[in-house]
This record gives structure tokens, sequence and C-alpha cells, in this order.
């Protein structure tokens, strides 16, 4: 690489590193605002309780945004990889071999945040300290949270290795389904699961699934675009994966928020826990952060798109990099919003 070639490269890395670390904190400040104000923040216990402590309850759902977020960017250079970057007879270029690099690394740290998520979740819900868990390790082992994110580690650690030889196209695809199968995982635990006999619940539990898999290709998607490919074509294809994600989120989104808070229930009493719970003013705001990236999006459609064909790619940068910090607060509220009772 010349002298000019590594010069035009830095301003391009110092800037993701500036996004990157921007994400981080509107996503995990707007995520302990939310819990905070829902409800759904960890509560001390009364005196002469041994429990985990208050430091290890909070760094549950800060460590579940380091994993959310990590498997973003995975799952966004693997979209990259695989839809954005061209490929010669199956072989990748050496922009797609850097993202599947990029990929690697952060599926490592999706790994390793959910290596301390798998613990400290253990120890939050046998109430121990972090201290006592080996003691314990027989009930954690029986516990379907710790199982799943066990299961998760496996296959995220797996995807870190296949993603670090990762030199064809078939490689990058066999990736994009081990990334699928590592987020599943942790979903079939949450609020939708409690109940495995009612259909409601295997309702709200796929919609779960399907929301997570559309949110990881929108936002990660847009965060390869960015980082990776910003010719037009691949900003329109895009634009057309966007589209079709945004789609299914809204619907998802609605569905699983309506089971959860209303399932059967009809007229004032579904309005009533709408309007009162903790878990449903979540739902406003995430729904309000939902309205605003439609608007971006579509605003990228009629205004930068025409300017990126002109070969000024500035305003797309700009507004993408807004839209991907107003994404990553939307995934500190959907985690506060998964821990709100």
């Amino acid at each position: 690489m010349s002298e000019r070639e590594v010069g035009a490269a830095r301003p391009v890395l110092s800037k993701s590193w500036v996004i990157g670390a921007g994400m981080v904190a509107a996503g995990i400040v707007v995520m302990v605002v939310a819990l905070l104000a829902a409800g759904g923040s960890p509560q001390p216990l009364p005196a002469g309780l041994l429990g985990a402590g208050m430091p290890l309850s909070w760094s549950v759902p800060v460590l579940r945004f380091v994993a959310d977020a990590a498997a973003v960017v995975t799952g966004g250079a693997v979209v990259a990889v695989v839809l954005f970057l061209p490929a010669t007879d199956g072989k990748l270029g050496a922009t797609a071999l850097r993202a599947c690099q990029d990929a690697a690394l952060a599926a490592g740290v999706w790994a390793v945040a959910s290596i301390g998520g798998l613990v400290t979740s253990a120890a939050v819900i046998l109430g121990i300290p972090l201290s006592h868990l080996a003691e314990h390790a027989s009930p954690a082992s029986e516990l379907n949270q710790v199982r799943a994110l066990a299961v998760a580690v496996v296959l995220t650690a797996f995807l870190a290795v296949v993603l670090s030889g990762c030199r064809t196209l078939r490689g990058a695809r066999i990736a994009a389904v081990l990334t699928a199968a590592a987020l599943t995982g942790p979903l079939l635990t949450g609020h939708g699961a409690l109940d495995r006999t009612s259909a409601w619940s295997l309702l709200a539990t796929s919609s779960l699934v399907v929301h997570v898999f559309a949110a990881t290709a929108w936002i990660g998607g847009l965060g390869g675009v960015l980082r990776y490919a910003r010719s037009r074509q691949a900003v329109e294809l895009f634009s057309a994966l966007a589209l079709v994600c945004a789609v299914t989120m809204g619907i998802t989104g609605l569905l699983t928020a309506e089971i959860h808070l209303g399932g059967r229930q009809e007229g004032w009493a579904l309005i009533t826990q709408w309007v009162t719970s903790g878990y449903g003013a979540l739902v406003f705001a995430k729904a309000v952060a939902f309205a605003i990236l439609v608007t971006v999006g579509w605003w990228h459609r009629r205004a930068t798109l025409p300017e990126l064909s002109t070969g000024n790619p500035a305003a797309f940068r700009r507004l993408a990099a807004v839209e991907l910090l107003i994404m990553a607060a939307t995934v500190g509220l959907a985690i506060a919003l998964s821990r709100t009772p």
C-alpha cells in the first residue's frame, strides 16, 4: 500500500472508531436511563441479605449491550461481504477479506461479552456473589438462560474461527448462517419464552427472533455500507434491504409488544397496559425512535442518494452516522425493554 493510500485510509479508520465509540456511549446511556425510568433496573437488597451486589447486577445489561453491539458489527460485515462486495469466481476481494477480519474480531468480542454475561447472569439469578459461583456450578448449569448463553458462546467462538479463515463467498454464507444461529439462542429465554406450552408464547418468541434478525441486518448493513462499500449500487441495494427490514421490524415489534402487554385482553384493559406500565412507556419510546429512523431512511432516498450519484458521498456519510447513533440508542431501549417487567 502506498503512502497516499495509507493516508487516505487513516481518516476513514479514525472516523469509524469515533462513530463506534459514540454508538456505544449513546446506547449504554439510553439503556441505563430507560431501565431506571421504567422500573427494570437492579434493586438493592435489604440489609443483611446476601446477593450478587449492585455492580454485578448492573454489569449484566451492560455486557448484554456489548454482546449485541458486537453481534451487529459481525452481522453487518458479513452482510456486506455476501451482498455488497464483489467476488471473483467465488473468491473474495481485498475489501471483503478486510471485512471478514473485522467480523472475526467482532465475533471474538461477542464471545467474550457472552462469557461475561453467562457468568454474571448465573450469579445474579442465583443471588450469590461472583466469588461463590464455583460452589453452585451444578444449579447454575440447570438454568435455561445460562444454557442458552453457553450455546451462544460456543457458536460465536466457532464463528470467529470461521471468519478469520474465510476466503470465499461460500465461507461467508456459512458465517451468515452461524451468525443467525448465535443470535437465536439467547432469544429463546426472554419474556416470550416463559410459557412454552402457550401459542401466544411461541408466537411472541418467533416474532422476536425475526425482529432481531431484521434489526441486525438493518443496523449492521448500514455500518457495513458506510465502512466498506459506499458506491451508488451498494447503497441502493442496501436501501431496498433496509425497506424490507423496516417493514418487518414494524410488524413484529407491534405484534410482540401487543402480546406481552395485552395478549388476549381487549378494550380499556389493553389501553391501560400500554399507557400506565413502564414496559408500555418503553415500547412507545422505541416506536418513536423507529419512526425517526424510517424518516431518516426516506430522506436518504430523497436527498442523499442523488448526491451520491454525482460523486459527493459527504451528505450520505453524515446522515448515516446520525442514523447509526439513533440505532444504537434504539438497541439500548430494546435491551431495557427485555429486562423490564
